[in-house]
């Protein structure tokens, strides 16, 4: 856990240094949101809605090219009690423009669990990223994102079943 800690915050202050222009900003989301088990589960499986919300900074190369390094906080999984999970994500997204006013994200997000300790998921998850961005003005903005799991967020000593987070967000954020 904490050589993956390291190398994230590695990776973002590596990012500071070769950066030419920095921007930070807030953003807050509606998530629509599953666990997509393997084999299918043989119960009920509804989705949850949540929220999210982070900040970031933004670390620009050039007029097409940024990083963005993001910390969220995602309220996620399924509608049943024993299914909804918090993580506390840091999503490391390159950020590619296309015109002034829309972006395409794409990315990985590490993510750490803030819940109970013995509740059957595992601690660390790993997602892929991707998503649209549009410039309302030059401060605020409206994106579009879908996150998908790419690590198992079931303990493996519990069970044989496999669950991947699938998440949706739309969201509205503002640059500082």
């Amino acid at each position: 856990m904490k050589k993956y800690l390291f190398l994230l915050i590695f990776a973002s202050f590596t990012s500071f240094v070769m950066a030419q222009d920095i921007f930070y900003g807030v953003r807050g989301a509606i998530n629509v949101s599953n666990l997509d088990f393997d084999p299918d589960a043989d119960f009920k499986n509804q989705h949850r809605n949540g929220f999210a919300f982070a900040g970031f900074v933004d670390f620009e190369f050039n007029e097409k090219f940024a990083l963005r390094t993001e910390l969220q906080w995602s309220a996620e999984g399924g509608k049943a009690e024993e299914l909804r999970a918090n993580y506390l994500h840091l999503p490391l997204l390159l950020n590619i423009s296309f015109s002034d006013r829309f972006a395409l994200l794409v990315g990985p997000q590490p993510s750490l669990k803030t819940w109970n300790d013995y509740d059957g998921f595992a601690t660390f998850a790993v997602s892929g990223v991707v998503g649209i961005e549009f410039m309302i003005t030059d401060e605020l903005f409206i994106d579009a994102r879908a996150a998908y799991g790419l690590t198992n967020v079931i303990d493996h000593d519990l069970t044989n079943l496999e669950a991947k987070n699938s998440v949706l967000q739309f969201g509205f954020g503002m640059k500082l």
